[in-house]
């Protein structure tokens, strides 16, 4: 077993997670730039290096909610080694939807969640091998022909929820509407990744959804969702802000509003939300606690350091919650009753 240490954010921790993330912004940045769809959160050089060391678990156990299996190409062994090196006891694999040339997946351009994700068999094989260790949603692209079909089959036989809805289509549309229906059906959550112009568009419709489907719950994700937790937030083409958070914020009203909606802190844009400013995200901890989840979403091979967004956010978590109970909630206990693990 390894040892555990009371792992609290240093200002120097704070100023290489804060680096990371600006990698990361400008990696979005640069796709956008080109053309190219911005999509994929904190891809950094160090993604590509091997793993040689580990770092001592977190104390507690902890639940990530937001994982990906081949992302951005690396092995089952290399998830595995990250996630055990992020001290992590529960991971929740987050697959893509069948390949397809659809206006849905921007003509195939976003196939695989962007992000080189796998399908679902690909999370079901890791689970089947490791059960201890992993659980994962089932996921499909929501205006293919037998889409309900599929999704239906998977959690028949295990999956816990769906998700990373990751498409090209209103929040509130009749596809859209599809997937809800059948997790209000199977009792599970869905996960939604927003990003402005690009995936579950519409974001300010979402408290139509929220209200028809009151008895299903929703994990938010991504730059959109987290940047509106700024009531200043004017431009939604800026994805990753910076600088001071005034509350209120449309994500801060529908957590508030809606018991609901969850918030999936993972990737850049979950972290820059805490980063940006630690003041406010002390509050904004203290305020929404019940419903906030760690998730890493991180295609690193490490599994710790200043390019492994799931140690910044671990980090970020333990430093910035009122109290460790408070810590172990985001970490643990809210994806342990909301996900029934």
């Amino acid at each position: 077993m390894m040892a555990t240490e009371d792992y609290r954010l240093t200002r120097r921790e704070l100023l290489a997670s804060s680096a990371a993330v600006l990698a990361s912004s400008l990696v979005a940045s640069a796709q956008t730039a080109s053309g190219t769809p911005a999509g994929t959160e904190l891809v950094t050089e160090a993604t590509t290096k091997p793993a040689t060391t580990s770092r001592p678990a977190e104390p507690g156990p902890i639940i990530d909610v937001h994982q990906h299996t081949t992302y951005l190409g690396r092995s089952n062994e290399r998830l595995i080694a990250h996630q055990r090196n992020m001290g992590v006891t529960m991971t929740i694999l987050l697959p893509g939807g069948t390949p397809t040339k659809l206006p849905s997946t921007h003509n195939g351009k976003t196939n695989g969640l962007y992000a080189g994700a796998g399908v679902t068999e690909t999370c079901q094989a890791i689970v089947k091998q490791l059960p201890d260790e992993y659980r994962y949603f089932v996921n499909e692209v929501p205006d293919l022909p037998g889409a309900k079909q599929r999704i239906e089959s998977f959690l028949d036989a295990g999956a816990i929820g769906i998700g990373e809805q990751k498409f090209n289509l209103p929040v509130d549309s009749p596809q859209m509407e599809l997937i809800y229906d059948i997790a209000r059906a199977y009792k599970v959550p869905v996960l939604l990744h927003f990003q402005y112009e690009m995936f579950n568009t519409g974001y300010e419709n979402l408290a139509k959804v929220l209200k028809k489907y009151d008895d299903v719950n929703f994990i938010g994700h991504a730059q959109t969702f987290w940047a509106n937790i700024d009531a200043n937030h004017a431009n939604q083409k800026v994805l990753y802000p910076k600088g001071p958070v005034t509350p209120g914020g449309l994500t801060d009203k529908y957590l508030s509003d809606y018991p609901n909606l969850y918030g999936d802190l993972s990737a850049g844009s979950g972290l820059n939300s805490l980063l940006r400013d630690p003041e406010h995200a002390r509050g904004f901890i203290a305020r929404h606690q019940d419903r906030l989840l760690f998730g890493s979403d991180c295609p690193d091979p490490v599994g710790h350091g200043p390019s492994c967004t799931g140690s910044n956010l671990i980090s970020a978590i333990t430093s910035l919650s009122p109290s460790k109970p408070v810590a172990r909630k985001l970490l643990h206990d809210n994806a342990k009753r909301l996900l029934r693990i």
